[in-house]
């Protein structure tokens, strides 16, 4: 074994322990730290037994273990504890040297603790790390940000132990700047909350109107997997209603129906509203889970509400397929709002994010991972300077294909009273995009009714604002204009 290890790690929990084990199996020796030491030891003695590792019990061992330029990542909960491993870090490293947050920490902290960081000499990476405890050991997607000059330091060790698509391609590339690794990442997670919460809306579809059992929802999935479809979330689904309990039955249906969460869905929400973007799906997917947490209450409005009948007559064959339409559908929704969320960010963060780049990281290793996304990146390399993935030609006729069977679905759900906030919500927004003309007009005579906000005219160049004294009894004095 080498004297000096190639990386350190701080954190031995499931992803840090994982993915130091799957570093090591690249051929890097690694150096392993947790606060907790007698868990350095146990996994020394155990799942690190006979390999490539050197356990410390201290910042200062694991710091001096490390060949230069030092490179010592995270892999602790986000927040506070990342900024006082930062403080224990730095007085061991010098100049040149690289610290590494693979939390799923807040942008805006990575943005913060960048400029710190380098204020102080050295090299900071915050990178979104997907994939989970499978991902981490056998191969997860990486997404690093921060210091450009840390990249070259990291790039064969990421690059190594990262997922692998078609010609053996590395599903970890440079994103930017500062915050965007965590930036990127935080936007693939909402979209997980949307992936996830339109392919629950299908299940409670096919269970609650149709009337499908969990082995025939199975046999569904598994067919949809097949297809447009094909992603990883589908198939774990097709896995999870096929799974029965130690007593013969479904072990979902015995599972409560209340969803938690750990605040990157919530987090992307708030920056679309910080930027002023319009990313609905993935919002109505937080809130879906926010309605699911308030599970007393709902069994006590269940008792005392009453709904329409669920009453389903047509062609069950033709609705699956239907369905089918829908979530498709709904998931090229999901992905072109997410993606106007980075393109937006990228302006106002001035990162230079590279979206067929960002659709390759996401193809593997991930738990978006899809065949969708190779998609994606076709879309983009085609036209680097796509505004929306809605004005692709592949994207625009798929969805468009789509929408018959996708209307059917939302129309029935809403008339037999099935929630389907995700589904609705995004055929709402193709439906705004497409129209040339929305009633914003209205709203903004509004505004200046109520407050002399101004407005513009159609038949005046924009930039023009004007007000109305409305009632007759207001004067020419308007308010400031307003922000688009």
């Amino acid at each position: 074994m080498k004297q000096k290890a190639d990386i350190g790690l701080i954190g031995l929990a499931v992803m840090g322990e994982n993915l130091v084990l799957n570093m090591e199996s690249k051929g890097f020796t690694v150096a392993v730290y947790n606060r907790t030491v007698e868990k350095v030891d146990s996994f020394i003695a155990g799942r690190g037994a006979g390999k490539n590792f050197i356990g410390a019990h201290s910042i200062k061992e694991l710091c001096d273990s490390l060949e230069r330029p030092r490179k010592v990542m995270m892999l602790v909960k986000a927040g506070k504890p990342v900024d006082d491993f930062i403080e224990q870090i730095i007085p061991h490293l010098e100049t040149g040297d690289v610290i590494i947050d693979g939390g799923n920490s807040h942008f805006p902290d990575t943005i913060r603790r960048t400029k710190y960081v380098e204020s102080k000499g050295l090299l900071y990476i915050g990178t979104g790390v997907s994939g989970g405890e499978e991902g981490a050991l056998r191969g997860p997607s990486m997404m690093p940000g921060g210091s450009p000059a840390a990249w070259t330091a990291v790039k064969e060790i990421f690059q190594a132990v990262a997922a692998k698509v078609e010609n053996d391609v590395p599903c970890c590339d440079w994103v930017g700047e500062d915050g965007a690794g965590h930036f990127v990442k935080m936007v693939h997670n909402g979209i997980e909350y949307g992936d996830m919460q339109i392919i629950n809306e299908a299940y409670q579809i096919l269970k609650d109107l149709l009337g499908l059992t969990d082995d025939e929802q199975h046999e569904v999935f598994k067919e949809w997997n097949k297809g447009d479809l094909d992603s990883y979330l589908i198939e774990i689904t097709r896995d999870i209603l096929a799974f029965k309990d130690t007593d013969g039955e479904p072990l979902v249906e015995k599972i409560l129906d209340t969803a938690g969460q750990k605040g990157t869905g919530k987090w992307t929400g708030v920056a679309a509203l910080d930027l002023g973007i319009p990313l609905t799906l993935i919002g109505e997917s937080v809130f879906a889970r926010c309605l699911s947490a308030q599970k007393d209450i709902r069994v006590k409005a269940a008792k005392v509400i009453e709904g329409p009948k669920v009453n389903f007559t047509g062609d069950k064959k033709q609705f699956i397929s239907d369905i089918k339409d829908a979530l498709f559908g709904a998931k090229i929704i999901s992905y072109a709002q997410g993606y106007n969320l980075m393109m937006e960010a990228a302006k106002e963060y001035k990162w230079n994010l590279n979206y067929g780049g960002i659709a390759l990281m996401w193809r593997g290793g991930c738990i978006i991972r899809s065949v969708f996304l190779g998609d994606i990146k076709k879309a983009f390399d085609k036209n680097p300077g796509l505004e929306n993935l809605l004005l692709d030609p592949y994207f625009k006729d798929k969805v468009e294909a789509a929408q018959a069977g996708w209307r059917r679905v939302c129309a029935a759900a809403l008339t037999n009273g099935i929630p389907v906030p995700a589904l609705t919500t995004a055929l709402c927004y193709f439906d705004g995009f497409r129209s040339e003309r929305l009633p914003a007009n209205l709203l903004q005579a509004q505004r200046d009714y109520f407050g002399a906000h101004t407005y513009e005219r159609i038949d005046k160049p924009r930039g023009e604002f004007f007000h109305t004294n409305w009632t007759g009894r207001g004067g020419d004095t308007a308010s400031t204009t307003y922000v688009v």
